[in-house]
C-alpha cells in the first residue's frame, strides 16, 4: 500500500508540474504563431528550447511512474483494489492525453519557427538585394562623377588652349604693329625696295630679249 501511495502522489505531483509547464509551453507557441516576425528578436527560440526540455523530462518521469504502477497492478501477491485500479487507469489516460497535447503543441511550435525562419530568409534576401542595388547605384554614381571630372578636365584644357591662341594672336598683332611702325619711321626703305623691284624687272626684260635674239640667230643659222 505504501508503494502505491508513493507512486500515486508522485504521479499527481508530476501531472501538476507537467500541466503547468505545458500551459507555459502552449502560451509561448501561441505567441510565436501570432508574432512570427519577432521570434528571433524576442528570444522566443531560447525559451522554447528550455521549456521543451523541461516538459520532455517531466513527461518521461510521468511515464516511468505509470510503468511502475502498471507493474504493481500485475503483482499477483498484492492485487490492487478497484479504487486503485481506477486511479491507475486515470493516470494512464492523463499521461496519454498529455503526450498527445505535447506532440501537437510541439508540432505547432516547429511550424511557427519554420515560417519565421522562412520570413527571416526572405527578409535577408530582400536586404541583400537592396544592398546590392545600393552598391550598384553607388558604383554607377562613381562612374558618372569620374566622367564629369574628365569632361571638366577636357574643358579646362580647351579653355587654356583658346587662351594661349588669343595670347599668340595678340603677340603677332603686336609684332606686325611694330614692324609697321618701323617701316613708317624709315620711309627711304620703301623707295629702296621699289627701286630694287624695278631693276629686277628691267634685268629680267633685258635677259629675255638677249635670249630671244640668240634663239632667232641660232634658228636662222640652222635653216641656211
Amino acid at each position: 500500500m505504501a508503494t502505491y501511495d508513493s507512486l500515486h502522489r508522485q504521479c499527481r505531483t508530476l501531472e501538476s508540474l507537467f500541466d503547468s509547464k505545458l500551459t507555459a509551453y502552449s502560451r509561448l507557441a501561441s505567441t510565436m504563431t501570432r508574432n512570427q516576425s519577432d521570434v528571433e528578436a524576442e528570444g522566443s527560440r531560447e525559451r522554447w528550447k528550455d521549456l521543451e526540455g523541461e516538459v520532455e523530462d517531466l513527461l518521461e518521469k510521468l511515464k516511468e511512474s505509470n510503468d511502475e504502477l502498471s507493474r504493481l497492478a500485475e503483482n499477483p501477491d498484492s492485487p490492487p483494489s478497484q479504487t486503485m485500479s481506477r486511479a491507475m487507469q486515470r493516470h494512464r489516460e492523463v499521461f496519454q492525453d498529455y503526450s498527445k497535447e505535447f506532440r501537437r503543441t510541439k508540432a505547432n511550435v516547429q511550424t511557427a519557427l519554420d515560417q519565421a525562419n522562412l520570413l527571416t530568409g526572405v527578409r535577408n534576401d530582400i536586404d541583400a538585394y537592396k544592398s546590392s542595388a545600393a552598391d550598384s547605384l553607388l558604383a554607377e554614381r562613381g562612374r558618372i562623377d569620374s566622367s564629369h571630372r574628365m569632361t571638366d578636365d577636357l574643358l579646362d584644357q580647351a579653355y587654356e588652349t583658346r587662351a594661349e591662341f588669343s595670347r599668340q594672336r595678340m603677340s603677332l598683332g603686336g609684332i606686325n604693329a611694330r614692324m609697321g611702325q618701323v617701316m613708317n619711321t624709315m620711309p627711304g626703305i620703301n623707295s629702296l625696295l621699289s627701286m630694287i623691284k624695278t631693276r629686277r624687272r628691267r634685268d629680267a626684260l633685258i635677259i629675255g630679249v638677249v635670249i630671244a635674239v640668240c634663239l632667232i640667230l641660232l634658228f636662222s643659222y640652222m635653216t641656211t
